[in-house]
């Protein structure tokens, strides 16, 4: 199996900016493609983007395009969210997710494994 650890997660002001980084380890060669949701409380898990592991097309939600840049070190084992102009509503639960097969990479059904989120809070 998979194992995806995020970090990066904490607290800044709007307008500010921060990157998050999610490690994986075990199976990685299996990696098709990683991608990055989050979870605001009271509301179900949204895409925010994705990366496909060794081909690096990129698929963004259109709520964080032109804000938000996804990347990956393939020899790291490493998918990066670099994200700037932080608003309040960016505040939630973000997860990592490694898919090993094609798929559909905006929906949470393309993913096998996840990490356990880390928490980004953004003050008005």
């Amino acid at each position: 199996q998979v194992q995806l650890v995020e970090s990066g997660g904490g607290l800044v002001q709007a307008g500010g900016s921060l990157r998050l980084s999610c490690a994986a380890s075990g199976r990685t060669l299996s990696i098709y493609a990683m991608g990055w949701f989050r979870q605001a409380p009271g509301k179900e898990r949204e895409f925010v983007a994705a990366i496909r592991w060794y081909g690096g097309s990129t698929y963004y939600a259109d709520s964080v395009k032109g804000r938000v840049t996804i990347s990956r070190d393939n020899v790291e084992n490493t998918v990066f969210l670099q994200m700037s102009s932080l608003k309040p509503e960016d505040t939630a639960v973000y997860y990592c997710a490694a898919g090993v097969a094609p798929g559909v990479v905006v929906v949470t059904g393309a993913y096998r494994y996840w990490g356990q989120g880390t928490q980004v809070t953004v003050s008005s």
